[in-house]
Parts: C-alpha cells; structure tokens; sequence
C-alpha cells in the first residue's frame, strides 16, 4: 500500500520537475531543435523510406504501425544515450558490427520476401494479412538494429543540453521526446501520401508487380548501405 500511496507523490515530483526543465530551456533552443528533427526526419534514409515502401505495399494503415514501431525504436535508442550505452557502440567496433550485421540481414530477408511476391500475394498483403504486430515489429527492429541512429542520438541530442540548465539525463530524455514527436509527424505524413499512392498502383497487376520489385531493391540497397556502413 505505501508504494501506491507514494506514487502521487512521485508524479507530482516528476511532473515539476518537467516544467522546471521546459521553463530553463530557452523557447528558440526547442524550435531550433523541433526544426532540426524534422529536416533530419525528411532527409532520406532507412527509416522513412521504410514507411514509405512498407506503407505502398501494405496500405497507410500499415505505414503508421510500423511508424509506431520506428518511433519505439527511438525510445530505445533515446534510453541508451541517456544511460551511455550509445557510447559502447560507438567506441567498440565488436558491438557496432554485430548490430549493424543483424540489421542487414533482416533488411535482406524483407528484400527477398519483396522479391519473390507476386502481384496476387502483393493484393492479399494489402488485405492485412501481416498483422499490426509483425508491421509494428518491423519497424522496431529496423530502428533498434542501426547503429548508425544510436551514435546520431549520441552526436545530436547533447549538442542541445546544457549542464546549467540542471539534470543532463533529464533534458536528453526531453529533446528524445520531441525529436520522437517531430518523427511521428514527418513518418505518418510520408505513410499516408505513400498508401494513397499504393491505392491507385494496387489497381494494376503490373503496377504491384513492379512496386514489389521497387519495394525489394529498396531492401536490398538499405542492406548494403548497413552491411558497409562505418563507425
């Protein structure tokens, strides 16, 4: 019962906290970093050309669970820079190339997955045959198995923090949280263009066709790029 009864307690403590934090921050250094994250979040990469070739195939529903997924992702990789886990990955070349190998071997496979669906396979994948969690489960291992987002988060996030402004770990965790929120916009923004998209393809045999093959180099190129990446 005493844990309970000290949960409001607790809250209270957090949720000042917070505001304390939000109010020591100056407002231009949040829209700077607001700005930042979404140039970032557009910029072609593995993440949104994810959503895009996933939200094509499998429709914008699609696209937004497995945005969900890539987002979680940060979550993590947010927790890791604030604990200093990042940094083992970006001092032990051993850590950063088994990540980065287990994150290009799983783009593989989706890239052979792509490759060998037919138009037909394509029509039933759009009919929600993966289901929510194997879609959201994509993107959570897509994020979490690049490294190259874990060292970025390490390089970028304390740019934006200040030791005079009070608890360094706290304002990590707060400019994660707002570059996760400007990731949640640019992602679901690409899905929902990308499903629109796919509709209309989805009407023509060929078009599926050629979006599987698409879809496919797409993966296979992201694996490459992730098998050859550097520290």
């Amino acid at each position: 019962m005493t844990v309970w009864n000290d949960l409001p307690t607790r809250f209270s403590y957090h949720y000042q906290s917070v505001q304390t934090l939000t109010a020591m921050i100056p407002f231009e250094i949040i829209v700077v970093f607001f700005t930042a994250s979404v140039a970032l979040a557009l910029a072609p990469g593995p993440d949104n050309i994810f959503v895009l070739t996933q939200s094509a195939i499998q429709g914008r529903a699609a696209g937004i669970w497995v945005t969900l997924g890539l987002c979680t992702g940060l979550l993590g990789h947010t927790a890791a820079v604030t604990l200093g886990v990042a940094a083992v990955f970006a001092a032990s070349a051993t850590a950063f190339n088994v990540l980065k190998i287990v994150g290009a071997l799983y783009l593989a496979y989706l890239a052979w997955q792509a490759f060998r669906a037919g138009a037909s396979e394509l029509l039933q994948n759009r009919n929600a045959t993966i289901s929510r969690r194997q879609l959201y489960l994509r993107g959570v291992v897509m994020n979490l198995t690049n490294p190259k987002v874990a060292i970025f988060f390490l390089a970028f996030l304390p740019q934006f923090a200040d030791p005079s402004r009070g608890s360094m770990s706290l304002q990590l965790v707060f400019f994660g949280a707002v570059f996760i929120v400007a990731a949640l916009l640019v992602f679901s923004s690409i899905a929902c263009f990308a499903g629109f998209l796919g509709d209309r393809l989805g009407k023509s045999r060929r078009a599926q066709i050629i979006l599987n093959r698409v879809a496919g180099t797409v993966f296979a190129g992201l694996a490459l790029r992730l098998a050859t990446a550097e520290r």
